[in-house]
């Protein structure tokens, strides 16, 4: 009772945002709910004089909040289907994530982008966009601002990539495979992925959002390695190269339930349960996504966030450029087009 009343005002605030933010996004998917709450809570809190009874709710939210929406997404991975038809672009999305997180060091090194920032972007690239911020934000200890920089750089090129991958494809002559694997491999977000590889299936009368969603489902599961690697760096980081590390300090233990859920929704389809079951707990996780959007939009300044947004907004451009001309190469190199 203790936590609810210490933190309900703050969590109430981040559900009063997060429901028009989600209804928005169903209404405009190509943007999503996150953006939506994200921006509706950097606007909100410009109104807001005193927000020492929200603080709380509104830190809880943008944590914990997070952490569950994470482990509650691993109810849409059904690791058999990923094995059977995902590991046919295992090549490519190797290839394309470790362009992006090359690509996000080599800049945040030569145009000294805050560090923080740097990964949150070269992995939202590489991954799966917020969904994968929202993964790596607790384990690197990224502030608000920071995560709130991160998605909205991902989304702008999200955005981009919907509206002219479509027209990309059919000028290079590329197939309905081929299409849905570079929607899946070169675009981030599951929103977007299915904006483009829709508009595909609306010009060509074919099937590539199947592809497109099983490349991208297999691309979401680089969450667990990337993770725990950023863990180990970070702790060995701050504890000192010669110090002993501990295992239970840097494991984002999330993950294990999130790998669980993963394992549990596998096995019981694999017993006939329907894919639908599963379904509640996948929209829940989107939701709780956008709710905690909100809570780090209320925690965002937005003007410091225009002013400082050159740099990663460019490293942002890099990525999404880079991962796209590697898919394509990588296609071409495999004889898939």
């Amino acid at each position: 009772m203790n936590c609810l009343k210490t933190n309900g005002p703050g969590m109430a605030l981040c559900l009063s945002i997060a429901v028009p933010a989600w209804l928005l996004g169903g209404f405009v998917p190509v943007v999503g709910g996150p953006v939506f709450s994200i921006l509706l809570g950097m606007v909100l809190t410009l109104r807001i004089k005193d927000k020492c009874r929200l603080k709380p709710g509104i830190s809880f939210t943008s944590k914990k909040i997070l952490q569950y929406a994470v482990i509650l997404l691993g109810f849409g991975m059904n690791l058999s289907v990923i094995a059977s038809t995902g590991l046919q672009s295992l090549p490519i999305i190797l290839a394309t994530i470790a362009t992006s997180l090359l690509m996000a060091f080599a800049l945040y090194k030569f145009l000294r982008i805050p560090t923080k920032i740097s990964i949150l972007i070269g992995v939202g690239s590489s991954v799966c966009g917020g969904s994968a911020i929202a993964a790596t934000a607790p384990v690197i200890d990224a502030n608000d601002e920071e995560i709130a920089q991160s998605i909205s750089v991902i989304f702008l090129f999200n955005v981009i990539a919907a509206l002219i991958f479509p027209a990309l494809g059919e000028f290079l002559g590329m197939s309905d495979y081929g299409f849905g694997l570079f929607a899946g491999t070169a675009i981030n977000d599951t929103s977007s992925v299915t904006a483009a590889a829709a508009a595909w299936d609306a010009m060509h009368c074919s099937n590539a959002l199947d592809t497109a969603a099983v490349v991208k489902l297999t691309r979401t599961l680089s969450i667990i390695p990337i993770t725990l690697a950023l863990a180990f760096y970070r702790t060995k980081k701050e504890a000192g190269n010669c110090a002993k590390v501990e295992l239970k300090k840097i494991f984002p233990y999330f993950i294990i339930f999130f790998v669980l859920a993963s394992v549990l929704t596998t096995v019981c389809m694999s017993f006939g349960v329907p894919g639908t079951f599963f379904a509640p707990f996948k929209a829940l996780s989107k939701f709780l996504i956008v709710m905690a959007m909100a809570a780090i939009g209320l925690n965002t300044d937005i003007v410091k966030l225009i002013r400082s947004g050159g740099k990663p907004i460019f490293a942002g451009l890099c990525c999404w450029i880079s991962i796209a001309c590697v898919s394509l190469l990588m296609q071409r190199a495999l004889g898939i087009w």
